[in-house]
This record gives C-alpha cells, sequence and structure tokens, in this order.
C-alpha cells in the first residue's frame, strides 16, 4: 500500500470527505462531508444516542455497532466529548441511533473508496 493511500484513508476516516479533496476530488469531497455530517447531526439533534464500548460483558452486536459508530472519525468524538448521550425514553431514539451509526458505516465505505482512487481502481 503507498503513502497517498494511507494518507488519504486516515484522511478520509478522520473528517469525511477529506481524503477525497486529498486525492483532487473536490466535488465528492464536499457532497460526502455534507452527506455524513448532515446525517450525523440529524441522528444527535433527535434524541439519538452513540454506541460505545463500555464493558467486556457487553454483547459482541454492541461491540460491532461502537466500532460502526467510530468510524464517522472527529464527530464521533467530538459528539462524545460534548455528551450526546441520547434520550432512551425519546420516541425517535432509535431512528436518532440508526442516524449516527449509519454515518458511521457511510464513511467507513468511503474510506474504503479512497483506497481504490488512490491505488487507481477507479477512475
Amino acid at each position: 500500500m503507498t503513502k497517498r493511500a494511507v494518507l488519504s484513508m486516515i484522511l478520509a476516516w478522520a473528517i469525511p470527505g477529506a481524503g477525497h479533496f486529498y486525492l483532487g476530488r473536490r466535488g465528492r469531497a464536499v457532497a460526502f462531508f455534507a452527506i455524513v455530517v448532515l446525517m450525523f447531526v440529524i441522528g444527535a439533534s433527535i434524541d439519538g444516542g452513540l454506541y460505545t464500548v463500555a464493558a467486556s460483558k457487553d454483547s459482541l452486536l454492541k461491540i460491532f455497532a461502537s466500532y460502526a459508530s467510530m468510524g464517522s472519525g472527529v464527530l464521533y468524538f467530538i459528539a462524545k466529548k460534548i455528551g450526546v448521550p441520547g434520550n432512551v425514553v425519546s420516541s425517535t431514539f432509535e431512528y436518532g441511533s440508526t442516524f449516527t451509526l449509519t454515518a458511521g458505516l457511510m464513511n467507513l465505505l468511503l474510506v474504503l473508496d479512497c483506497h481504490d482512487f488512490a491505488r487507481g481502481v477507479k477512475e
């Protein structure tokens, strides 16, 4: 794997769209940034929670969901730092949590997309 591919993947994970921007795909970068950030913000604003690995006794599915949520990069860590705990009794909690989880999963797919562009597999 080339340094260019590794750097684009790290940038893509940390800030949605940054890897594509680094690779010169400015239009894609702006679109992907807007999509991932908007999904994450919508999820957090409708009382969605963040999955976190709390203890080793957590179910395997919850652990996978935690790492998938972390896929949104700095958005996840900023939201966790400012305290986006979600409101479990809210009627929109599950929807919001799904939005934040999906934003992370989408960003992880964009990391792989950057890898393909950096290697020249995609044009």
